[in-house]
C-alpha cells in the first residue's frame, strides 16, 4: 500500500511536469468561458452536466494517453521494469492519480456554477459519478495507448471513439435523434451514455433503474476491462517501450 501512495504522488508530479494538469485547468477555463455567459438558466442546467461528462471521458483518456506516450520518449517503461513494483500498481497509480486531477478540474467547474449561477448539485453523487467515469475512461486510455504507435494516431483513435460511442448519446441527450425512454436504455451498453445519466442524477435528475443500470455498467465494465484486457496486456506494452 505504500508503494502505491508512492506511485500516486510520483504520478501527480508527473502530471505536472508534462503540463497535463495546467492544460486540464485551461480546458476547465475554457469549458467556464462558454458557459458563463449563457443567460438562460434552462440551456445552462442541460449545458453544464454535458460539459463534465466531455471532461470526465473523452478528456480522462487523453490525459493518460498523453502521459504514457510522454513516459515513452524518457524511456519511463525500461526502468520501471527492473523495479519490484507490479504491474497492478503502476496501473492502479495512473488511474488514481489522473482521477484525482481530473476530478479537481471538474468540481471547480460545479463549483463556480453553483455559487454564481445556482445550479442545482447533489456533491456526493455529482463527486461518485465523476470518480467511476473517470476511472473507467482512464482504462481506457491505456486500451489506445496499447494500439497507437504515437500520440497522433491515438488522438484519431479517440476521435473515431467519439463518433461512434459519444455523438449517438448526445443526440439522445438533446432529443433530436435516438428520441425516446426505450433509446435510453439501448444506449446504457455504451459507457458515454451510463456517465451522462450518472453524472445527471448528480446535477438533480431523478434516480431511476438508468441510474443503477449505468453504476452496473461503469463499476463492472470497468473491472472486466482492467482484469481480462488493461492488466493483462500492460507488460507486452511496458516491453515493446521499453525496448527490451
Amino acid at each position: 500500500m505504500n508503494k502505491l501512495f508512492i506511485l500516486i504522488k510520483g504520478e501527480l508530479q508527473r502530471l505536472n511536469k508534462y503540463n497535463v494538469t495546467t492544460i486540464s485547468f485551461v480546458v476547465a477555463i475554457i469549458w467556464f468561458l462558454l458557459l458563463y455567459f449563457i443567460k438562460d438558466s434552462d440551456l445552462l442546467a442541460s449545458l453544464l452536466p454535458l460539459i463534465i461528462v466531455l471532461d470526465a471521458t473523452m478528456m480522462a483518456v487523453l490525459y493518460v494517453g498523453a502521459m504514457m506516450f510522454f513516459e515513452k520518449t524518457e524511456f519511463t517503461f525500461s526502468t520501471m521494469l527492473v523495479t519490484p513494483i507490479s504491474n497492478k500498481d503502476m496501473i492502479l497509480s495512473k488511474v488514481i492519480a489522473n482521477t484525482i486531477h481530473t476530478l479537481f478540474s471538474s468540481l471547480l467547474i460545479i463549483i463556480v456554477f453553483f455559487f454564481l449561477k445556482d445550479v442545482t448539485v447533489n456533491w456526493p453523487l455529482v463527486i461518485l459519478a465523476l470518480i467511476l467515469s473517470v476511472s473507467f475512461h482512464s482504462l481506457l486510455g491505456f486500451v489506445f495507448s496499447y494500439h497507437s504507435k504515437d500520440f497522433t494516431s491515438m488522438l484519431v483513435g479517440v476521435m473515431m471513439y467519439s463518433f461512434v460511442f459519444l455523438i449517438p448519446p448526445m443526440l439522445n441527450y438533446f432529443n433530436i435523434i435516438f428520441k425516446g425512454e426505450t433509446w435510453e436504455y439501448i444506449l446504457l451498453i455504451i459507457p458515454t451514455q451510463a456517465a451522462i445519466k450518472l453524472i445527471e442524477v448528480g446535477f438533480g435528475a431523478d434516480i431511476t433503474i438508468k441510474f443503477f443500470i449505468s453504476l452496473g455498467v461503469i463499476i463492472f465494465g470497468g473491472f472486466a476491462l482492467y482484469k481480462f484486457y488493461v492488466l493483462r496486456k500492460f507488460k507486452d506494452y511496458a516491453v515493446k517501450q521499453s525496448g527490451v
